[in-house]
């Protein structure tokens, strides 16, 4: 049996499929791969030809339940082949020359440039390239062998188990904070209960605050409405309306610049929630050093930051 074709089906053709589903598109799998459209349809064809159902589903574009199980497969193959050659290059070197680190937003501004400085002083040929990814994003870019360390997080009262073949290290523990007004009626207290702040008026920012309906949970109070809606990650332009009295919000601690003159951060009385934050890399038994390193520094400093 070839390797590279097992019962029929070609990883190269699953590599088409992913690529076509993950973009939507034929024309942009095309481009990403290097191939014409057409190229791209008759390999899609082919793929199901061999597999003896439709794969695709074209208006829109989308896998049909056979896509989905060869999407899996794909998946388990890329990320077989990644780890395999995180391993051999570890064996091979024992340092890494090149590092590929994905981290979210707020990471990515109070972690990763004080660790990078520090890896830099230790590896001084080892390059960095850095995405701002959230956590699904950095778990997939893993798997798919296109990234070596990942900053990622939870919250404890919505946990999310990390994807097989991944090893997740807690680096630290991120407190939840009621971020106010400067002169809000809460401002001098020393903590806030959530509860309190139920008839407040919110900011509705799924990507840069937590979200208003599962506050309404944690704090088993009705209220938390939305005057702003805001789609982006930018953790400043919550503080900046928040700063201008139009809102109050609840962000995790390492999100909050040192000083802001015109925002009061407090700790939340009950519920205390707290933000989980993880190295994540491949699953593998040897990893270039400089990635080990490295995942302790990032450590180091989130502890730091976080003090």
């Amino acid at each position: 049996m070839s390797l590279n074709s097992v019962h029929g089906l070609d990883p190269r053709l699953l590599a088409t499929l992913e690529a076509v589903v993950r973009h939507g598109s034929f024309s942009a799998a095309a481009r990403e791969l290097g191939y014409s459209p057409p190229a791209v349809s008759q390999q899609i064809a082919e793929l199901e030809r061999r597999a003896g159902l439709r794969v695709l589903e074209r208006r829109p574009v989308r896998a049909t339940p056979a896509g989905e199980v060869l999407l899996g497969a794909e998946q388990g193959v890329r990320s077989a082949l990644a780890a395999a050659s995180a391993e051999l290059g570890a064996m091979r070197a024992g340092t890494a020359g090149r590092i590929r680190l994905g981290a979210f937003a707020s990471a990515a501004t109070g972690i990763v440039p004080q660790a990078l400085a520090r890896l830099h002083a230790a590896y001084p040929h080892v390059q960095v390239s850095l995405s701002q990814l959230e956590p699904e994003a950095g778990y997939n870019r893993l798997k798919r062998g296109d990234m070596d360390l990942a900053l990622s997080y939870d919250y404890d009262f919505i946990p999310v188990p990390p994807p097989r073949m991944l090893r997740r290290t807690l680096v630290a523990r991120d407190p939840v904070v009621a971020v106010v007004p400067a002169h809000h009626r809460l401002a001098d207290r020393e903590v806030i209960d959530l509860a309190s702040l139920a008839s407040e008026t919110w900011i509705a920012a799924p990507e840069a605050a937590l979200r208003l309906e599962l506050l309404s949970q944690m704090a088993n109070t009705p209220g938390f409405q939305a005057r702003l809606q805001y789609e982006g990650d930018d953790f400043n332009t919550v503080l900046g309306f928040v700063a201008a009295g139009l809102c109050v919000a609840v962000m995790p601690r390492l999100a909050l610049p040192r000083t802001h003159a015109r925002v009061v951060a407090r700790p939340l009385a009950e519920p205390q929630l707290t933000r989980f934050i993880y190295a994540v890399r491949i699953d593998t038994r040897h990893t270039p050093r400089a990635v080990l390193d490295l995942e302790e520094m990032l450590a180091a400093q989130a502890l730091a930051a976080l003090s």
